[in-house]
């Protein structure tokens, strides 16, 4: 019997309705053969095979168009894998939440590691970026145990709307590495991974603040009487009286053998 969802998976971005959709037709039409963990293997596949792309795209070219082809599968495996296990009723959902974020962990470091490594980015905003990454990661899967919500997407904007950014500044990457504003020359992708990372850190914050707000009206500090003392303490005063009337015992008590000789 299949394990009841632990958590409530809140997803509202712009392409979120369109995409469960047909993924569920895809879902219905997979092979039997096929299962979930293969199309999270090829995801993870995938995303470490746009990472190597990018790393030789600058000496060669066809690398890029690559990566593309990459992202998409890893569109296909990664956001298939789960629908294909509630469409089939197999869902395992603490291994699947597990491993999918500890392979999103590896996929974003491949992802940017490569784009350092082929000097399509610097080191300071590929770094921020990661940071800021990790950082949003990190709060998610607090307030999904803490909360029992999953957020996969934050101001209608997911991970399938990330891949098409992506997909979009790697064939921008064909024609320039480099954009111009005022007359500056920059990064195409050290503008693109600056601009995520404050994006990302701002949703971390908002986030942060709000579900500790949440925290705090499910759990407030209790009201206590002037007089009484905390818990800790009166239990400790309680603990104190018990020890001290034992050792007022002692200095009584005999053993039964006591007088006998």
């Amino acid at each position: 019997m299949a394990s009841p969802p632990r958590e409530t998976r809140l997803h509202g971005s712009l392409l979120a309705a369109a995409e469960k959709r047909l993924l569920i037709r895809m879902a219905s039409a997979m092979p039997a053969s096929i299962n979930s963990d293969h199309l999270t293997v090829l995801g993870a596949a995938a995303m470490a095979g746009a990472g190597v792309c990018y790393a030789v795209g600058a000496s060669w070219a066809p690398a890029l168009a690559f990566a593309v082809v990459c992202l998409a599968l890893n569109w296909f495996g990664d956001s298939l894998d789960g629908t294909l296990a509630r469409v089939r009723r197999h869902e395992r959902p603490r291994y699947g939440f597990y491993v999918d974020h500890v392979l999103d962990a590896i996929g974003i470091l491949f992802v940017v590691g490569g784009l350092f490594a082929g000097g399509f980015a610097s080191t300071l905003p590929a770094a921020g970026f990661l940071a800021a990454y990790y950082l949003l990661n990190i709060e998610i899967a607090l307030a999904t145990h803490a909360l029992g919500t999953f957020r996969i997407s934050y101001w209608k904007f997911g991970p399938t709307e990330l891949r098409l950014l992506l997909a979009a500044g790697t064939l921008q990457l064909l024609n320039s590495p480099w954009s111009t504003i005022a007359g500056h020359h920059f990064l195409l992708f050290d503008l693109g991974l600056t601009i995520g990372a404050v994006g990302i850190l701002i949703t971390f914050v908002v986030a942060a603040v709000q579900n500790a707000r949440k925290l705090y009206a499910l759990e407030p500090l209790p009201n206590l009487p002037a007089n009484q003392p905390p818990l800790k303490l009166r239990r400790s005063a309680e603990a104190l009286a018990k020890a001290e009337a034992g050792s007022h015992n002692s200095s009584v008590w005999l053993p039964a053998s006591a007088g006998r000789e």
